[in-house]
């Protein structure tokens, strides 16, 4: 298979230069006719494939159509609708019908003029989709949490090491100013030493709101491979109220808000006390959770309590009243929080954070505008992400923790250089799940 880019002086696939690849694959059209006059050259475009089209996939797909060093050339989903949608969508942007749709994801990636991937499936796929990508040689944007499991984000990591592979996150909080502030004010030791952590997630949802024909069993609509869907989860039932944008509700597809929130706020809390190749040694939680057969069937409500390097205490808690939504550092000598628009401390000058003498601010943290173009600029440069796949791996273990914790009721000792339960093993064989037939992890 032939180089990925690494800058403009080395052309990229050649593909268009044969007579069969112009036959085979849509053509790349100028840029001139899309108003991309300033645009890389076609050649050196780097040539992107969409596996999954539903919500989150359809914002990411909007975001990297206004970019000008990608074009999208192909789209895959198993629900026909939303694969029509996006295909529509990308090729009313580019005035053509270039896009090709794809059923799976398997003959996606096998294409070789493809050169980088957005994946946005449910937690359940995202190992399957991901290893499957780094093998084929394709640069990756993959949605938080890394992984379902613990297991499948280790072997997301070995994956994307071992073919060398560029990976960005979904985690943008990394690419916003007031996050990139409060982290690198922690950073610098403003606050003294950091003491304690609080990081405040949305509580769990719940089904009772939802209107009881989406909540029983019936047949899945023509439109929808809901066997491919269910992939390598357990086999249930199709309910509609836990398909789509609903599996994050359901612990065979999804992890509820704790693992959908902490790709977000404890990254963020990871990245101010440079715990990105770190994490905790204890983990405590306790939740409140549905009946076990509840359509929606993931906490409602939930604290962890975790102890990090430094002696320092994180709390992450969703439902409860007392840990605000967002970061707080709490250190020796002051405070931070941010959130989503928002910041505050407890040193009024931080406010002005650039403005404070340069002995100050001697730690510079990596700094991105856009969190899909740093994606693109890494690809080209072969340098690391904002948000590589070490860093989402070590933000996500300790909501994955957390949830262990809570299932078997009592705390966890975690060691972070083997990543081993220690000393428990009930909980250690909560690190994996069985793949249904015919799939396997790795």
């Amino acid at each position: 298979m032939s180089s990925p880019i690494f800058d403009s002086k080395v052309t990229r696939r050649k593909f268009l230069g044969f007579a069969g690849a112009a036959l085979a694959f849509p053509t790349i059209i100028p840029g001139r006719a899309l108003g991309l006059e300033n645009s890389p050259a076609p050649s050196q475009r780097i040539n992107l494939g969409l596996v999954g089209c539903g919500n989150m996939g359809t914002a990411n797909s909007k975001a990297f159509l206004g970019l000008k060093d990608c074009q999208v050339v192909a789209a895959c989903d198993v629900d026909k609708q939303h694969l029509k949608k996006m295909v529509n969508l990308v090729n009313k942007h580019y005035q053509n019908k270039d896009c090709k749709a794809y059923h799976d994801f398997r003959e996606l990636m096998a294409r070789t003029d493809i050169d980088a991937v957005m994946l946005a499936v449910p937690d359940h796929w995202h190992e399957l989709v991901a290893v499957e990508a780094a093998r084929h040689k394709k640069d990756i944007y993959g949605e938080k949490p890394l992984g379902r499991t613990i297991a499948e984000q280790q072997a997301m990591v070995k994956a994307v090491q071992e073919n060398k592979r560029i990976w960005q996150t979904g985690s943008w909080q990394r690419s916003e100013a007031n996050f990139h502030k409060a982290a690198e004010i922690v950073r610098n030791g403003l606050i003294g030493d950091v003491t304690r952590i609080e990081v405040g997630l949305p509580g769990g949802n719940n089904n009772s709101g939802n209107a009881a024909e989406s909540m029983t069993p019936s047949d899945p609509p023509s439109d929808l491979d809901y066997d491919a869907w269910i992939g390598p989860s357990q086999m249930m039932p199709y309910i509609q109220g836990r398909v789509h944008r609903n599996w994050r509700w359901n612990y065979n597809t999804g992890g509820g808000q704790l693992m959908d929130w902490v790709g977000h706020h404890c990254d963020i809390a990871h990245w101010g006390c440079d715990f990105d190749n770190s994490g905790p040694s204890e983990i405590e939680g306790h939740g409140e959770f549905p009946p076990k057969d509840a359509v929606w069937n993931t906490c409602t409500k939930y604290r962890i309590e975790l102890r990090y390097p430094r002696n320092i205490t994180m709390i992450m808690a969703g439902g409860y009243e007392d840990i605000r939504s967002g970061v707080k550092w709490i250190g020796t000598k002051g405070w931070v929080w941010v959130n989503r628009g928002a910041f505050e401390a407890s040193n009024e000058d931080w406010r002005d954070y650039k403005n404070l003498p340069e002995e100050m601010r001697k730690v510079k943290l990596y700094v991105s505008t856009d969190h899909r173009q740093n994606f693109l600029d890494c690809i080209k440069s072969r340098k690391a992400t904002i948000t590589p796949v070490e860093t989402a791996h070590h933000s996500a273990i300790p909501g994955h923790l957390g949830l262990i914790s809570m299932l078997v009721g009592r705390k966890l000792k975690w060691d972070v250089q083997t990543e081993c339960i220690q000393g428990d093993p009930e909980a250690s064989q909560l690190l994996t799940r069985p793949f249904r037939s015919p799939w396997k992890l790795g």
